[in-house]
Protein backbone atom coordinates (compact mmCIF):
# COMPACT_ATOMS: atom_id res chain seq x y z
CA UNK A 1 0.00 0.00 0.00
CA UNK A 2 1.27 3.26 -1.20
CA UNK A 3 1.22 5.41 2.08
CA UNK A 4 2.48 8.70 0.62
CA UNK A 5 3.64 10.62 -2.69
CA UNK A 6 5.64 13.93 -4.59
CA UNK A 7 5.75 14.37 -7.56
CA UNK A 8 8.12 16.43 -9.99
CA UNK A 9 8.56 16.74 -13.57
CA UNK A 10 11.76 15.58 -15.44
CA UNK A 11 13.15 17.84 -18.60
CA UNK A 12 15.74 16.90 -20.38
CA UNK A 13 16.65 21.16 -20.18
CA UNK A 14 16.69 20.96 -24.63
CA UNK A 15 14.36 20.73 -27.01
CA UNK A 16 15.66 19.05 -29.74
CA UNK A 17 12.48 20.26 -32.35
CA UNK A 18 12.77 16.95 -33.86
CA UNK A 19 9.16 15.71 -35.00
CA UNK A 20 8.39 11.98 -35.31
CA UNK A 21 6.27 11.39 -38.13
CA UNK A 22 4.27 7.59 -36.75
CA UNK A 23 3.28 4.88 -39.05
CA UNK A 24 0.25 3.12 -39.50
CA UNK A 25 1.63 0.12 -37.37
CA UNK A 26 1.90 2.41 -34.48
CA UNK A 27 -1.14 4.37 -34.96
CA UNK A 28 -2.80 0.38 -34.33
CA UNK A 29 -1.52 1.24 -30.48
CA UNK A 30 -2.80 4.25 -30.37
CA UNK A 31 -4.72 3.08 -27.54
CA UNK A 32 -1.96 0.95 -25.51
CA UNK A 33 0.29 1.84 -22.74
CA UNK A 34 2.80 -0.76 -21.28
CA UNK A 35 4.09 -0.75 -17.81
CA UNK A 36 6.35 -2.91 -16.41
CA UNK A 37 8.11 -2.17 -12.66
CA UNK A 38 12.12 -2.88 -11.42
CA UNK A 39 13.06 -4.49 -7.89
CA UNK A 40 15.73 -3.53 -6.46
CA UNK A 41 16.97 -4.70 -2.80
CA UNK A 42 18.25 -0.73 -1.96
CA UNK A 43 16.80 2.60 -1.64
CA UNK A 44 17.76 4.74 -4.64
CA UNK A 45 18.74 8.21 -4.37
CA UNK A 46 15.49 9.74 -6.12
CA UNK A 47 17.96 13.30 -6.63
CA UNK A 48 20.50 10.71 -9.10
CA UNK A 49 17.95 9.37 -10.39
CA UNK A 50 16.08 12.20 -11.91
CA UNK A 51 19.44 13.99 -13.06
CA UNK A 52 20.32 10.48 -15.08
CA UNK A 53 16.49 10.49 -16.17
CA UNK A 54 17.16 14.16 -17.93
CA UNK A 55 20.50 13.21 -19.49
CA UNK A 56 18.80 9.81 -20.99
CA UNK A 57 15.89 11.93 -22.42
CA UNK A 58 18.39 13.98 -24.34
CA UNK A 59 19.84 10.94 -25.73
CA UNK A 60 15.78 9.36 -26.24
CA UNK A 61 13.32 12.70 -26.60
CA UNK A 62 10.91 10.80 -27.88
CA UNK A 63 9.85 9.65 -24.49
CA UNK A 64 9.80 13.41 -23.09
CA UNK A 65 7.36 14.97 -25.83
CA UNK A 66 3.87 14.77 -26.88
CA UNK A 67 1.92 13.65 -29.63
CA UNK A 68 -0.42 15.72 -32.21
CA UNK A 69 -2.13 15.05 -34.98
CA UNK A 70 -0.08 15.81 -37.89
CA UNK A 71 -1.43 15.82 -42.03
CA UNK A 72 -0.57 12.80 -42.33
CA UNK A 73 -1.35 11.18 -39.07
CA UNK A 74 0.29 10.79 -35.67
CA UNK A 75 3.43 12.60 -35.00
CA UNK A 76 5.53 12.64 -31.82
CA UNK A 77 7.21 16.05 -30.81
CA UNK A 78 10.11 16.31 -29.52
CA UNK A 79 8.99 19.27 -27.01
CA UNK A 80 10.32 18.41 -23.75
CA UNK A 81 7.33 18.58 -22.11
CA UNK A 82 8.41 16.21 -19.52
CA UNK A 83 8.33 12.83 -17.33
CA UNK A 84 6.13 13.06 -14.33
CA UNK A 85 8.30 10.98 -11.57
CA UNK A 86 6.69 10.54 -8.49
CA UNK A 87 8.30 9.29 -5.61
CA UNK A 88 5.94 7.27 -3.25
CA UNK A 89 6.60 5.29 0.08
CA UNK A 90 5.05 1.81 0.38
CA UNK A 91 3.66 -0.12 3.52
CA UNK A 92 5.00 -3.36 2.07
CA UNK A 93 8.57 -5.68 1.51
CA UNK A 94 9.94 -6.36 -1.60
CA UNK A 95 8.61 -9.93 -1.66
CA UNK A 96 5.41 -8.63 -0.33
CA UNK A 97 5.38 -5.75 -3.17
CA UNK A 98 7.00 -8.20 -6.13
CA UNK A 99 3.96 -10.53 -5.25
CA UNK A 100 1.33 -7.75 -5.85
CA UNK A 101 3.30 -6.29 -8.84
CA UNK A 102 0.82 -7.84 -11.41
CA UNK A 103 -2.47 -6.34 -9.91
CA UNK A 104 -3.54 -3.20 -11.41
CA UNK A 105 -4.09 -2.09 -8.09
CA UNK A 106 -0.50 -2.47 -7.02
CA UNK A 107 0.16 1.23 -6.96
CA UNK A 108 3.48 0.74 -8.11
CA UNK A 109 2.89 2.21 -11.49
CA UNK A 110 0.95 5.12 -13.11
CA UNK A 111 0.18 3.85 -16.00
CA UNK A 112 0.02 6.13 -18.74
CA UNK A 113 -3.21 7.57 -19.96
CA UNK A 114 -3.36 6.62 -23.83
CA UNK A 115 -6.16 8.51 -24.52
CA UNK A 116 -5.41 11.59 -23.50
CA UNK A 117 -1.91 11.25 -24.35
CA UNK A 118 -3.13 10.42 -27.92
CA UNK A 119 -4.84 14.32 -27.89
CA UNK A 120 -1.16 15.21 -26.34
CA UNK A 121 -2.84 16.11 -23.13
CA UNK A 122 -0.89 13.66 -21.30
CA UNK A 123 2.70 12.54 -20.82
CA UNK A 124 3.70 9.78 -23.07
CA UNK A 125 6.00 8.36 -20.12
CA UNK A 126 5.73 7.70 -16.46
CA UNK A 127 8.16 7.12 -13.46
CA UNK A 128 7.14 5.57 -10.16
CA UNK A 129 10.07 5.19 -7.42
CA UNK A 130 8.90 3.72 -4.33
CA UNK A 131 10.29 3.26 -0.98
CA UNK A 132 9.79 0.01 0.47
CA UNK A 133 9.32 -0.79 3.64
CA UNK A 134 12.70 -3.34 3.97
CA UNK A 135 14.55 -0.67 2.49
CA UNK A 136 14.25 -1.92 -1.35
CA UNK A 137 12.89 0.41 -4.20
CA UNK A 138 10.29 -0.43 -7.00
CA UNK A 139 10.86 0.88 -9.94
CA UNK A 140 7.50 1.19 -12.09
CA UNK A 141 7.35 2.65 -15.86
CA UNK A 142 5.09 3.27 -18.09
CA UNK A 143 4.73 4.36 -21.84
CA UNK A 144 2.92 5.17 -25.00
CA UNK A 145 2.93 2.13 -27.06
CA UNK A 146 3.09 4.42 -30.08
CA UNK A 147 7.03 5.42 -29.15
CA UNK A 148 7.97 2.06 -29.90
CA UNK A 149 8.13 -1.82 -28.37
CA UNK A 150 10.14 -3.06 -25.73
CA UNK A 151 13.34 -2.57 -27.02
CA UNK A 152 12.72 0.91 -27.48
CA UNK A 153 11.89 1.92 -24.10
CA UNK A 154 14.97 -0.70 -23.12
CA UNK A 155 17.17 1.85 -25.16
CA UNK A 156 15.87 4.99 -22.79
CA UNK A 157 16.53 2.45 -19.57
CA UNK A 158 19.87 1.66 -20.90
CA UNK A 159 20.67 5.26 -21.48
CA UNK A 160 19.59 6.12 -17.95
CA UNK A 161 21.54 3.34 -16.19
CA UNK A 162 24.43 4.64 -18.48
CA UNK A 163 23.89 8.14 -17.31
CA UNK A 164 24.00 7.49 -14.00
CA UNK A 165 26.76 4.75 -14.01
CA UNK A 166 28.68 6.92 -15.98
CA UNK A 167 29.08 4.58 -18.70
CA UNK A 168 28.80 4.90 -22.35
CA UNK A 169 25.19 5.15 -23.18
CA UNK A 170 23.69 3.31 -26.22
CA UNK A 171 23.42 4.10 -30.04
CA UNK A 172 19.94 5.69 -30.30
CA UNK A 173 18.43 5.70 -34.08
CA UNK A 174 14.84 8.17 -34.62
CA UNK A 175 13.39 8.28 -37.99
CA UNK A 176 12.06 11.36 -38.49
CA UNK A 177 9.25 9.41 -41.07
CA UNK A 178 8.71 5.66 -39.75
CA UNK A 179 7.07 5.17 -43.13
CA UNK A 180 10.10 5.75 -44.99
CA UNK A 181 12.32 3.97 -42.98
CA UNK A 182 10.33 1.16 -43.54
CA UNK A 183 10.51 1.30 -47.10
CA UNK A 184 14.38 1.54 -47.43
CA UNK A 185 14.43 -1.65 -45.06
CA UNK A 186 11.65 -4.23 -45.90
CA UNK A 187 11.82 -6.05 -48.89
CA UNK A 188 9.87 -5.47 -51.99
CA UNK A 189 7.59 -8.77 -50.88
CA UNK A 190 6.89 -10.43 -48.21
CA UNK A 191 5.06 -13.46 -46.72
CA UNK A 192 1.79 -11.70 -48.00
CA UNK A 193 0.06 -12.82 -44.40
CA UNK A 194 -1.92 -10.39 -42.87
CA UNK A 195 -1.25 -9.83 -39.13
CA UNK A 196 -4.70 -7.92 -38.68
CA UNK A 197 -8.30 -7.57 -39.83
CA UNK A 198 -11.34 -5.73 -39.49
CA UNK A 199 -13.97 -8.14 -37.23
CA UNK A 200 -17.76 -7.83 -38.55
CA UNK A 201 -19.97 -5.76 -36.13
CA UNK A 202 -21.02 -8.86 -33.85
CA UNK A 203 -17.31 -9.86 -33.63
CA UNK A 204 -16.59 -6.32 -32.85
CA UNK A 205 -18.78 -6.22 -29.92
CA UNK A 206 -17.61 -9.33 -28.41
CA UNK A 207 -14.06 -7.76 -28.97
CA UNK A 208 -14.97 -4.53 -26.71
CA UNK A 209 -17.09 -7.13 -24.44
CA UNK A 210 -13.69 -9.00 -23.56
CA UNK A 211 -12.02 -5.35 -22.72
CA UNK A 212 -14.88 -4.01 -20.58
CA UNK A 213 -14.94 -7.45 -18.52
CA UNK A 214 -11.28 -8.30 -18.55
CA UNK A 215 -10.70 -7.28 -14.80
CA UNK A 216 -13.44 -8.98 -13.81
CA UNK A 217 -13.34 -11.85 -16.08
CA UNK A 218 -9.26 -12.61 -15.95
CA UNK A 219 -6.62 -13.63 -13.14
CA UNK A 220 -2.41 -12.78 -14.13
CA UNK A 221 -0.68 -15.85 -12.94
CA UNK A 222 3.38 -16.01 -12.53
CA UNK A 223 5.29 -19.05 -13.26
CA UNK A 224 9.26 -19.46 -12.35
CA UNK A 225 11.14 -21.99 -14.40
CA UNK A 226 14.82 -22.60 -12.72
CA UNK A 227 17.57 -22.71 -15.07
CA UNK A 228 17.72 -26.45 -14.46
CA UNK A 229 13.65 -27.15 -15.67
CA UNK A 230 15.00 -25.28 -19.16
CA UNK A 231 18.15 -27.46 -19.17
CA UNK A 232 16.00 -30.24 -18.83
CA UNK A 233 13.74 -29.49 -21.51
CA UNK A 234 16.29 -28.84 -24.07
CA UNK A 235 17.44 -32.05 -23.74
CA UNK A 236 14.56 -34.38 -23.88
CA UNK A 237 13.16 -32.25 -26.37
CA UNK A 238 15.95 -31.64 -28.91
CA UNK A 239 16.74 -35.76 -28.23
CA UNK A 240 13.45 -36.29 -29.53
CA UNK A 241 13.73 -34.30 -32.01
CA UNK A 242 16.86 -33.51 -33.09
CA UNK A 243 16.78 -30.02 -33.59
CA UNK A 244 18.81 -27.71 -31.47
CA UNK A 245 16.79 -25.67 -29.22
CA UNK A 246 16.69 -22.23 -27.49
CA UNK A 247 15.20 -21.54 -23.79
CA UNK A 248 12.60 -19.45 -25.69
CA UNK A 249 11.50 -22.77 -28.08
CA UNK A 250 11.07 -24.96 -25.39
CA UNK A 251 9.39 -23.09 -22.52
CA UNK A 252 7.02 -21.72 -24.98
CA UNK A 253 5.98 -24.98 -26.26
CA UNK A 254 5.58 -26.25 -22.41
CA UNK A 255 3.56 -23.75 -21.54
CA UNK A 256 1.37 -23.40 -24.14
CA UNK A 257 0.87 -26.80 -24.26
CA UNK A 258 0.21 -27.49 -20.54
CA UNK A 259 -1.63 -24.52 -20.70
CA UNK A 260 -3.99 -26.21 -23.28
CA UNK A 261 -4.30 -29.56 -21.33
CA UNK A 262 -5.12 -28.08 -18.14
CA UNK A 263 -8.19 -26.47 -20.06
CA UNK A 264 -8.70 -29.74 -21.84
CA UNK A 265 -9.19 -27.96 -24.75
CA UNK A 266 -9.75 -30.69 -27.39
CA UNK A 267 -9.29 -27.70 -30.17
CA UNK A 268 -6.86 -27.09 -32.74
CA UNK A 269 -5.83 -23.87 -31.51
CA UNK A 270 -3.33 -20.48 -33.25
CA UNK A 271 0.36 -19.43 -31.35
CA UNK A 272 1.25 -16.20 -31.81
CA UNK A 273 5.03 -15.10 -31.19
CA UNK A 274 6.15 -11.73 -31.70
CA UNK A 275 9.37 -10.97 -32.75
CA UNK A 276 11.68 -8.18 -32.86
CA UNK A 277 12.62 -7.81 -36.51
CA UNK A 278 16.11 -5.53 -36.34
CA UNK A 279 18.38 -8.51 -36.95
CA UNK A 280 16.47 -9.71 -39.62
CA UNK A 281 16.31 -6.47 -41.61
CA UNK A 282 19.54 -5.39 -40.76
CA UNK A 283 18.55 -2.71 -38.18
CA UNK A 284 20.43 -1.46 -35.31
CA UNK A 285 19.44 -2.49 -31.85
CA UNK A 286 18.89 1.24 -30.64
CA UNK A 287 16.57 2.22 -33.25
CA UNK A 288 13.14 3.29 -31.73
CA UNK A 289 9.59 2.42 -33.40
CA UNK A 290 7.72 -0.55 -32.76
CA UNK A 291 9.67 -2.95 -35.43
CA UNK A 292 7.67 -6.16 -34.38
CA UNK A 293 6.49 -8.84 -36.52
CA UNK A 294 4.30 -12.03 -35.60
CA UNK A 295 5.14 -15.98 -35.93
CA UNK A 296 1.83 -17.79 -36.44
CA UNK A 297 1.52 -21.21 -35.54
CA UNK A 298 -1.31 -23.64 -35.93
CA UNK A 299 -1.23 -25.66 -32.59
CA UNK A 300 -2.49 -29.58 -32.82
CA UNK A 301 -5.02 -29.90 -30.39
CA UNK A 302 -2.71 -32.97 -28.63
CA UNK A 303 -0.02 -31.32 -29.49
CA UNK A 304 3.56 -32.87 -28.02
CA UNK A 305 5.46 -30.35 -26.65
CA UNK A 306 8.63 -31.37 -28.40
CA UNK A 307 7.06 -30.98 -31.75
CA UNK A 308 5.75 -27.44 -31.15
CA UNK A 309 9.34 -26.20 -30.01
CA UNK A 310 10.93 -27.59 -33.24
CA UNK A 311 8.06 -26.22 -34.95
CA UNK A 312 8.69 -22.82 -33.17
CA UNK A 313 12.52 -23.08 -33.96
CA UNK A 314 11.96 -23.54 -37.58
CA UNK A 315 9.51 -20.49 -37.98
CA UNK A 316 11.79 -18.10 -36.09
CA UNK A 317 14.86 -19.42 -38.51
CA UNK A 318 13.16 -18.75 -41.37
CA UNK A 319 11.22 -15.70 -40.12
CA UNK A 320 12.58 -13.40 -42.83
CA UNK A 321 11.35 -15.30 -45.68
CA UNK A 322 8.19 -17.13 -44.13
CA UNK A 323 6.66 -15.18 -41.67
CA UNK A 324 7.86 -11.55 -42.17
CA UNK A 325 4.42 -9.56 -43.38
CA UNK A 326 5.20 -5.87 -42.09
CA UNK A 327 4.98 -4.63 -45.70
CA UNK A 328 1.57 -6.65 -46.49
CA UNK A 329 0.36 -5.14 -43.29
CA UNK A 330 1.74 -1.35 -43.57
CA UNK A 331 -0.44 -1.46 -47.11
CA UNK A 332 -3.30 -3.13 -45.49
CA UNK A 333 -3.78 -0.63 -42.91
CA UNK A 334 -3.16 1.88 -45.66
CA UNK A 335 -5.93 0.69 -47.55
CA UNK A 336 -8.10 0.55 -44.72
CA UNK A 337 -7.75 4.39 -43.99
CA UNK A 338 -6.89 6.42 -41.21
CA UNK A 339 -10.74 6.74 -39.89
CA UNK A 340 -11.02 3.18 -39.90
CA UNK A 341 -7.60 2.20 -38.11
CA UNK A 342 -9.86 1.76 -35.00
CA UNK A 343 -11.36 -0.93 -36.12
CA UNK A 344 -8.54 -2.96 -37.09
CA UNK A 345 -7.73 -6.38 -34.39
CA UNK A 346 -4.48 -7.88 -34.88
CA UNK A 347 -4.94 -11.73 -35.35
CA UNK A 348 -3.38 -12.25 -32.13
CA UNK A 349 -6.56 -10.83 -30.55
CA UNK A 350 -8.64 -13.22 -30.58
CA UNK A 351 -10.08 -14.58 -27.38
CA UNK A 352 -12.96 -16.17 -28.84
CA UNK A 353 -10.64 -19.15 -30.42
CA UNK A 354 -8.30 -18.86 -27.26
CA UNK A 355 -5.55 -17.21 -30.07
CA UNK A 356 -2.49 -17.26 -27.19
CA UNK A 357 0.22 -14.64 -27.87
CA UNK A 358 3.76 -15.38 -25.90
CA UNK A 359 5.97 -12.56 -26.33
CA UNK A 360 9.92 -12.91 -25.30
CA UNK A 361 11.47 -10.06 -23.13
CA UNK A 362 14.48 -12.36 -21.99
CA UNK A 363 17.62 -10.74 -23.67
CA UNK A 364 16.14 -7.76 -23.77
CA UNK A 365 18.50 -6.34 -21.05
CA UNK A 366 16.10 -5.62 -18.10
CA UNK A 367 18.88 -6.74 -15.18
CA UNK A 368 21.63 -4.75 -17.14
CA UNK A 369 19.83 -1.33 -15.63
CA UNK A 370 22.17 -0.64 -12.91
CA UNK A 371 21.74 2.64 -10.53
CA UNK A 372 24.07 3.46 -8.40
CA UNK A 373 26.22 0.29 -8.78
CA UNK A 374 22.41 -1.91 -7.88
CA UNK A 375 21.56 -4.20 -10.50
CA UNK A 376 17.54 -5.18 -10.39
CA UNK A 377 16.66 -8.06 -8.33
CA UNK A 378 13.32 -8.86 -10.20
CA UNK A 379 11.35 -7.50 -13.29
CA UNK A 380 8.40 -7.99 -14.45
CA UNK A 381 5.43 -6.57 -16.69
CA UNK A 382 2.74 -4.82 -14.56
CA UNK A 383 -1.17 -5.01 -15.26
CA UNK A 384 -2.45 -2.35 -17.84
CA UNK A 385 -4.96 -4.14 -19.45
CA UNK A 386 -5.46 -7.61 -18.39
CA UNK A 387 -6.62 -9.70 -21.89
CA UNK A 388 -6.92 -13.52 -21.60
CA UNK A 389 -4.46 -15.49 -23.93
CA UNK A 390 -1.82 -12.83 -23.79
CA UNK A 391 1.44 -13.93 -22.10
CA UNK A 392 5.37 -12.74 -20.89
CA UNK A 393 8.48 -14.22 -20.50
CA UNK A 394 12.03 -12.97 -19.40
CA UNK A 395 14.67 -13.51 -17.19
CA UNK A 396 14.36 -15.14 -13.48
CA UNK A 397 15.18 -13.15 -10.07
CA UNK A 398 18.67 -11.28 -10.57
CA UNK A 399 18.44 -12.70 -14.52
CA UNK A 400 18.39 -16.56 -13.26
CA UNK A 401 15.61 -18.68 -14.72
CA UNK A 402 12.70 -17.18 -16.53
CA UNK A 403 9.70 -15.55 -15.38
CA UNK A 404 6.13 -16.10 -16.96
CA UNK A 405 3.49 -13.88 -16.77
CA UNK A 406 0.24 -14.77 -18.36
CA UNK A 407 -3.49 -13.69 -18.31
CA UNK A 408 -5.86 -16.17 -18.50
CA UNK A 409 -9.57 -16.72 -17.66
CA UNK A 410 -10.43 -16.61 -14.08
CA UNK A 411 -11.35 -20.52 -13.17
CA UNK A 412 -8.54 -21.53 -15.69
CA UNK A 413 -5.99 -19.17 -13.62
CA UNK A 414 -6.80 -20.78 -10.67
CA UNK A 415 -6.46 -24.37 -12.39
CA UNK A 416 -2.38 -23.21 -12.50
CA UNK A 417 -2.00 -21.94 -9.62
CA UNK A 418 -3.35 -25.34 -7.70
CA UNK A 419 -1.32 -28.71 -6.94
CA UNK A 420 -2.61 -29.92 -10.51
CA UNK A 421 -1.15 -26.98 -12.56
CA UNK A 422 1.93 -26.95 -10.43
CA UNK A 423 2.93 -30.38 -11.19
CA UNK A 424 2.10 -30.18 -14.45
CA UNK A 425 4.23 -27.00 -15.51
CA UNK A 426 6.58 -28.11 -12.84
CA UNK A 427 6.80 -31.87 -14.51
CA UNK A 428 11.09 -30.45 -15.01
CA UNK A 429 11.63 -29.66 -12.14
CA UNK A 430 13.74 -31.58 -9.38
CA UNK A 431 11.86 -31.57 -6.00
CA UNK A 432 15.25 -31.18 -4.25
CA UNK A 433 16.45 -28.52 -6.04
CA UNK A 434 16.88 -25.17 -3.93
CA UNK A 435 14.42 -22.10 -5.49
CA UNK A 436 15.69 -18.67 -4.80
CA UNK A 437 14.39 -17.12 -2.29
CA UNK A 438 12.77 -14.21 -3.28
CA UNK A 439 10.49 -17.27 -5.50
CA UNK A 440 9.81 -18.90 -1.77
CA UNK A 441 8.40 -15.75 -0.61
CA UNK A 442 6.35 -15.00 -3.83
CA UNK A 443 3.74 -16.83 -2.15
CA UNK A 444 1.27 -16.54 -5.53
CA UNK A 445 4.28 -17.79 -7.45
CA UNK A 446 3.49 -21.06 -9.29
Amino acid sequence: MIRSAQSRTIHAGHVSGAVVRCGVSDAMLAELPVSVVFFYDRELDPDRLAVGLAEALRLVPPFGGRLRAGADGLEIVCSDAGVPLVLADAAETLPEAMSRMTLGSSGYVDHVEANRAQSGEAPLFTVKVSRLADGGTALGCSWHHVIGDVQSFMTLMLAWSAAVEGTEPPEVGMAADREVFLDAVLPAVDSGRLGFRVPEPAEAELLAHEFRTAPRANRTVQVYFTDAEVAAMKAEFGAATGVRLSANDVLAAHVVTTVRQLDEDGEARDLVLPVNVRRHLGVPAGELGNLLGEVMLRCAPAGMPAELAAGIRAAVDGFATEHLSLRTNRDFLASVGRDRLRDCVPLGFDPANKTFTLSSWSKAGVYQVAFEGCRPLAFSPGASVQLPWVAWMVEGFAGSGQLLTVVLPTRLAARLRGEEGRAALHRYRDPAERLPELAVQMKKLA
